[in-house]
């Protein structure tokens, strides 16, 4: 008989612990005849294609893929070295049009393109999951949720341009497409039993298709610490050593932050040392590493010292295309305020009987400069002003009419109570 109380207890799940794929860890593929090998065994095979990259973030200047993975059924596990074979165009032709699997493809896809990998269509994991409202969306949850199975995550953050890597590395990075193609399988049956079949598919190739990141302006305005700093002069000594490190790293190929840590830059900013031996007192300089190159980095301090006040950065950074910040909107346009709230309660409804974080439901910039912008027109014009901003269909035939109900609803009265 079964217990049906609620005191019943339920036994936990058992759960089984990868260490390697099933059919052990391959040799890394680093020559064009092995490359060629491998193309020919996944080009004969069948079904999706399991992807990943690993990059060395941290280590490396910029975000290339030292090791790219791949899977499919018939063809086993494929570990490329990238460093030796960064033109991979012939293995991608080789699985013609099949679905590549992925958790978090925006994270891979750049890589991926620079390597000459351009996949016809996506299946992500993680985005799936985001999709579906799970709290844990990282791979090692979502495989553990799903199939039951324990992925070590140790080596997540290693130097993938270390040669030879060692074993234990690449047994990591084979079991991160070791289960992804029976992953998708069991998220994709959660996606239809959801409704969100359709919804996930936009996004994938929404995903897809983004084009490359423009280049940041100003990007040293994001060296730690900025923020904090209130003249200008201070803003120069941060942008020259910011513009000095980052040639230097580049040069190198060295992480900008091991070249020199943020904290350097902006305590010299604070400072200002008009002489290599005051920079030389400054906490933030006495290690080391920091201390010995103090000299090669002192003329780009001593020429940000030296601008004419005419040639210091502003104060603010270049300013957005967007409305200002929603605290300010009351005073400059109170009606926008009106919007913003009613729309956000309306929004924050559809979030929890979707269950769907809000900023995959609709991009929190996109909603902001809808209440901001709106001047009449009802749900047509919202519609068409989400598009504009990239909004996939599926978000837009959910989002516009409650938007434009929450705009052209009429003012509350006040309530009063006796």
């Amino acid at each position: 008989m079964t217990d049906t109380s609620e005191d019943a207890v339920v036994p936990e799940r058992t759960l089984t612990p990868l260490s390697e794929p099933a059919g052990g860890v391959p040799d890394v593929i680093d020559t064009p005849h092995a490359l060629a090998e491998a193309a020919a065994r996944f080009a004969a095979a069948s079904g999706p294609v399991a992807a990943d990259a690993e990059r060395a973030s941290g280590f490396r200047y910029g975000q290339a893929t030292y090791l790219a993975q791949f899977k499919r059924e018939g063809a086993g596990i494929a570990l490329i070295d990238t460093a030796a074979l960064p033109d991979l165009r012939a293995f991608g032709e080789a699985m013609g049009d099949a679905e590549w699997v992925f958790h978090a493809a925006s994270q891979d896809l750049p890589g991926m393109r620079d390597l000459g990998l351009a996949p016809a269509s996506i299946f992500d994991t993680e985005l799936a999951a985001r999709l579906l409202g799970w709290p844990k969306v990282g791979l090692a949850a979502v495989v553990e949720q799903e199939l039951g199975l324990v992925l070590a995550k140790e080596h997540s953050a290693q130097d993938w341009s270390t040669r030879p890597l060692p074993h234990a590395w690449l047994a990591y990075a084979a079991l991160d497409v070791e289960v992804l193609l029976e992953l998708r399988e069991s998220i994709g049956a959660h996606l239809d039993a959801a409704g969100k079949a359709e919804w996930a598919r936009q996004e994938f190739e929404a995903v897809r298709l983004t084009p490359p990141a423009e280049p940041r302006v100003d990007p040293w305005r994001r060296t730690a610490g900025t923020h904090l700093l209130r003249d200008s002069r201070a803003l120069a000594i941060v942008k020259s050593l910011w513009e000095a490190r980052d040639a230097e790293a580049q040069s190198r190929d060295v992480s900008p932050g091991r070249v020199l840590r943020d904290a350097a830059i902006t305590a010299a900013a604070q400072a200002k040392p008009a002489s290599l031996d005051a920079l030389l007192a400054i906490p933030e300089w006495q290690s080391r590493g920091t201390k010995k190159r103090a000299a090669f980095w002192y003329p780009a301090i001593a020429s940000a010292l030296a601008l004419p006040e005419d040639q210091l950065p502003p104060r603010r950074g270049p300013v957005g295309d967007g409305p200002p910040q929603p605290r300010m909107w009351k005073d400059k346009r109170p009606e926008a305020a009106e919007r913003l709230d009613a729309a956000r309660a309306g929004m924050n409804l559809l979030v929890q009987t979707l269950s769907i974080p809000a900023e995959n439901l609709l991009q929190p910039d996109a909603m902001r400069r809808a209440c901001w912008e709106y001047a009449g027109g009802g749900e047509p014009w919202v519609r068409q002003f989400l598009a504009g901003r990239g909004a996939r269909q599926w978000q837009i035939d959910l989002c516009a009419p409650i938007m434009a109900a929450a705009f052209d609803a009429p003012p509350q009265e006040p309530q009063i109570t006796e």
